[in-house]
C-alpha cells in the first residue's frame, strides 16, 4: 500500500484509510466477529489509518478497534473524535467542547482503544459555545502531556480552521468530499493547501451512491441513516442518476469499478488527500484499495470536471437539524 503525509504534520498514513463508523453505527446491524476479522484483514492488506469516534455506537466502535488493533498497535494510526454531548438519556444532546469535557473524553477513549496516545484527535463538530482557541489550547496541552499526537478538525469552515491553527497546528480536516459532493472546493481546500493541512474526506463514495449499487428502488435496512439523507431520498436518487451514469462511463473507459473511479479521483486531486471509505465486506475493501493505483492525469481530471459541470446534484447531504451543526465560518 502506498502512503501519504497529511499536510505538513509529518503524519504518514496509508493512501486509503478505513472509516469504521458503519461497523457499529448508522448503517444498520453488523456482525462484530466479522468486523474484527475485517479490521485485521485490512492491516494485512496494508491499511494503516483507521477512523473512529466516541459517538459511534456510542463507545462500541472504539472498543472494537481497541480489541482488533492492539496486537498491531505500532503499525497503525488511530484517529478518534470528541465534541458531542452524550450525557442526555438516549444519547446525543448537542455539542460539548469544554476543556474539562475534552479531557474526560480523551481519557475514556484511550482506555477503550487500549492505547497510551491518540494519533489524531478531531473535534467532531465545532462548538459555538466554546472559542476554538480554547479547544486548540486544550489539545496543545494534551499533546504536551503525551496523550495526543496530532490535532484535527471535522466539518470546520475556513475561518475556524485558521483560528485553531494559530494556537495548535491542525494536521488534518475531515469533511465530506466526493464527486457527488464538492462544496469544499470553494474555500476549504484552498485554505488547507495554504496552511499545509491534510484533508480526510468522509463519505468519499457518496454514502455508497457512487458505487452504482443504490438506485431509486433501493430500500434501506432498519437503522440505516441514509434513509434520512435528503440527497438520497427516493425522489433525489432518481434525479441524481446522471451522476452515477457518468461515473460508470468513466469506469468502463478506464477498466475500473465505479468505486475505484470515485476514490482515484480524490487521490488525484491533491497528494495530501486521504479518503476513508467504510465497509464491512472484504471484497469491497479489496476493491476500494485497488483505487490506490487509479490515478488520473491533469488532462483526465479536467475532462471529468467538464462532464460533472453539467450535472446538478439534487438535495442536501443532511437534514436541517444536522446541517445546523456544520460550521460555515
Amino acid at each position: 500500500m502506498k502512503t501519504r503525509k497529511l499536510g505538513n504534520s509529518g503524519l504518514e498514513v496509508s493512501a486509503l484509510g478505513l472509516g469504521c463508523m458503519g461497523m457499529s453505527w448508522a448503517y444498520g446491524p453488523s456482525d462484530r466477529a466479522a468486523c474484527l476479522k475485517l479490521l485485521r484483514d485490512a492491516v494485512d492488506l496494508g491499511v494503516t489509518f483507521f477512523d473512529t469516534a466516541e459517538v459511534y455506537g456510542p463507545y462500541t466502535n472504539e472498543e472494537l478497534l481497541g480489541e482488533a488493533l492492539k496486537p498491531v498497535r505500532q503499525q497503525v494510526v488511530i484517529a478518534t473524535k470528541f465534541g458531542f454531548d452524550l450525557s442526555a438519556p438516549g444519547g446525543l444532546s448537542g455539542t460539548n467542547s469544554r476543556p474539562e469535557h475534552i479531557r474526560a473524553v480523551v481519557d475514556a477513549s484511550l482506555k477503550r482503544l487500549k492505547i497510551d496516545e491518540i494519533d489524531l484527535l478531531y473535534q467532531h463538530r465545532v462548538d459555538p459555545n466554546v472559542p476554538i482557541e480554547d479547544v486548540a489550547g486544550t489539545i496543545r496541552d494534551l499533546i504536551a502531556e503525551g496523550k495526543v499526537r496530532h490535532f484535527g478538525l471535522s466539518e470546520a469552515g475556513s475561518a475556524t480552521i485558521r483560528k485553531a491553527h494559530t494556537v495548535q497546528p491542525v494536521a488534518a480536516l475531515q469533511s465530506e468530499y466526493s464527486l457527488f459532493w464538492r462544496p469544499a472546493e470553494a474555500e476549504v481546500l484552498p485554505t488547507l493547501e495554504e496552511l499545509g493541512i491534510g484533508f480526510v474526506p468522509f463519505s468519499p463514495l457518496g454514502r455508497g451512491f457512487l458505487t452504482g449499487t443504490i438506485n431509486a428502488t433501493t430500500e434501506f435496512a432498519p437503522g440505516d441513516h441514509r434513509a434520512n439523507n435528503p440527497y438520497l431520498s427516493e425522489e433525489n436518487r432518481a434525479a441524481n442518476a446522471p451522476v452515477v451514469e457518468a461515473v460508470r462511463r468513466i469506469a468502463a473507459d478506464r477498466g475500473l469499478t465505479p468505486a475505484q473511479v470515485a476514490l482515484g479521483w480524490l487521490l488525484s486531486r491533491k497528494p495530501w488527500i486521504v479518503p476513508i471509505p467504510g465497509t464491512t465486506k472484504l471484497e469491497r475493501l479489496e476493491e476500494n484499495l485497488g483505487a490506490a493505483d487509479a490515478i488520473f492525469s491533469a488532462e483526465e481530471l479536467a475532462s471529468i470536471d467538464e462532464v460533472f459541470s453539467t450535472i446538478k446534484v439534487h438535495g442536501n447531504r443532511y437534514a436541517p437539524a444536522t446541517l445546523a451543526q456544520v460550521d460555515r465560518r
